[in-house]
């Protein structure tokens, strides 16, 4: 196969003041026509970096100042920015991480991908539209005519995605960039998604620069992979090679971290449950006004009864809006559940009034999805740990002390108590939220997602952290994830929600040895990677 792209030494400065002095330091690799590379590493390891430099969209102040970047042997990195916008979305596509960020939230999901046509075309106005509705039923979107009309914010996460493929696949480019196009997303929509790259990618031709820290998906989808640390290739090969005799030790640590698909056996459980739940729903009512028929009803939580042992973890798995986050959230009463009993101990906390449940609050308490968006950027770190205990009564400087104990507890360094919550990692952030909620001495601990956008070793860590922390402390802990490799690591008992209802629960290896429902079966076969095993041979799935 011939190259499509080439990086040759490739160098990329980075501002004065960053962490290090270049983002790509001597970076070479090649892509052919027809073919996937996956390039793969943590944050920070420069993987970003090289695809917006490949699309000549780096940020001020960031800037190449050595080496060639090749597309069918024109070096971009000397291109003229009226050469490049004639490449974009004609030659090179590019599927971004975030595509609710990527997508203007003013405009029709139909408009967005029309526009390619109209700025690199001169199709008429029914040409445009007709192809637009072609590109969307060919990324296999569900009602491709409504999703015209549709706004970004009324689509699904994985529908958004679809747009977001289906914009860069529009001129039929050569190379495609997918930089995390799956991360973050449910089994089921990952691998949905991953599928449709391969398909359109096998029957197109397009070479793919896939950038992504999951191993799984690798595995997944992956003809050669190039692993990075920060800013350097470490290792480069056939797919088969790197992740089953992987020669670095930056990439044996990285397949290490991976978790198998394969549940430990659960600990035993002492006692009775610490939390049951019985009966619990919840539904949200929109719109209809004074014509209450009208009104749009989601019965997100239905019946749910469950229990969770002392001293043990119960996993709650399921696709985004399978009603999981808004069950945590009526267990902390965050929200109130229009039915059920939540019985926390003897104390049943559906029926407590808001200033009732304060004084019962510091009992169960939460961990939330992403750190960032749940401390306030305006506080100390050690500020934000010692808060809960403030409330209850406990002096500034007894608290602050409590603080300085819980950092050390969680991994981080007493002294970085002074430090505001966007001077650290995403994975130090979620250890803060972590220490926060641990504050309060609670009983059971609720965690929504806390590992979903973490590197596969900050989350290795962190899950291996909240295993120490409920076996030091005598936690019992509720787990939410839509990652089934994460819940057979930690989960002793699972229970599986599908629109707002459960519909299998038990013993986290009963489950996935023998499952019962056809919609568990589902999310199991959907797990990227799920038959590669470290150390077997392993082909790209066909």
């Amino acid at each position: 196969m011939s190259e499509l792209l080439t990086v040759r030494s490739l160098s990329v400065r980075l501002p004065p003041g960053a962490d290090r002095s270049h983002a790509l330091t001597d970076v070479s690799l090649s892509l052919a026509g027809n073919e996937i590379l996956c390039v793969v590493g943590e944050s920070g390891s420069g993987k970003s970096v090289l695809a917006n430099t490949v699309m000549r969209l780096l940020p001020a102040g960031v800037r190449p100042d050595a080496g060639q970047v090749l597309f069918r042997g024109r070096d971009l990195v000397g291109a003229s920015e009226a050469e490049m916008r004639r490449l974009r979305g004609a030659a090179i596509g590019m599927i971004f991480q975030e595509p609710m960020t990527a997508l203007n939230p003013l405009r029709r999901a139909g408009d967005q991908i029309a526009e390619t046509f109209r700025i690199h075309t001169t199709l008429s106005a029914r040409a445009i539209r007709e192809k637009t509705l072609a590109l969307l039923t060919e990324v296999r979107m569900p009602d491709p005519a409504a999703a015209l009309r549709a706004y970004p914010h009324e689509l699904s996460g994985g529908q958004r995605q679809r747009v977001m493929i289906a914009m860069a696949l529009a001129l039929e480019p050569a190379l495609l960039i997918a930089d995390e196009p799956t991360t973050a997303l449910d089994v089921t929509t990952q691998g949905r998604i991953l599928a449709l790259i391969r398909d359109i990618q096998r029957r197109r031709g397009m070479g793919v620069l896939f950038i992504t820290h999951d191993f799984g998906v690798v595995a997944e989808i992956a003809d050669r992979v190039a692993v990075m640390q920060a800013g350097r290739l470490v290792e480069e090969g056939p797919a088969d090679a790197v992740l089953n005799r992987p020669q670095a030790p930056y990439t044996k640590a990285l397949i290490g971290a991976v978790p198998p698909l394969l549940p430990r056996p659960p600990r035993p459980a002492s006692g009775p449950a610490i939390l049951s739940l019985s009966g619990v729903s919840k539904t949200y009512r929109k719109g209809g006004g004074l014509l209450p028929g009208r009104a749009r009803v989601t019965h997100a939580v239905r019946d749910v009864s469950l229990s969770l042992p002392r001293g043990t973890t119960l996993g709650i798995v399921g696709e985004s809006g399978s009603g999981k986050s808004t069950l945590a959230r009526c267990i902390v009463r965050l929200l109130d559940p229009d039915t059920g009993t939540i019985r926390l101990g003897d104390t049943d906390l559906a029926g407590l009034s808001r200033r009732a449940m304060r004084a019962e609050a510091r009992r169960v308490q939460m961990v939330f999805q992403d750190p960032f968006a749940s401390l306030n950027p305006r506080r100390r770190a050690g500020e934000l740990v010692a808060q809960g205990p403030m409330l209850h009564g406990v002096s500034r400087s007894d608290a602050l002390a409590k603080a300085r104990e819980l950092f050390g507890l969680v991994g981080l360094d007493p002294v970085a108590m002074d430090r505001f919550p966007h001077e650290f990692s995403g994975g130090q952030r979620q250890r803060i939220g972590l220490a926060r909620a641990l504050a309060l001495e609670p009983e059971v601990l609720v965690a929504d997602e806390p590992v979903s956008a973490l590197d596969v070793s900050v989350q290795a860590q962190v899950l291996a952290l909240l295993d120490s922390l409920r076996d030091r402390l005598g936690l019992s802990m509720l787990f939410i994830t839509h990652d089934l490799r994460v819940a057979g690591q930690i989960c002793d008992r699972i229970a599986v929600m599908k629109d707002g209802a459960v519909v299998e629960a038990g013993p986290t290896a009963e489950v996935f040895a023998a499952p019962q429902a056809a919609y568990t079966r589902a999310l199991l076969e959907a797990v990227p990677g799920r038959s590669w095993i470290p150390g077997r041979p392993h082909a790209p799935a066909a």
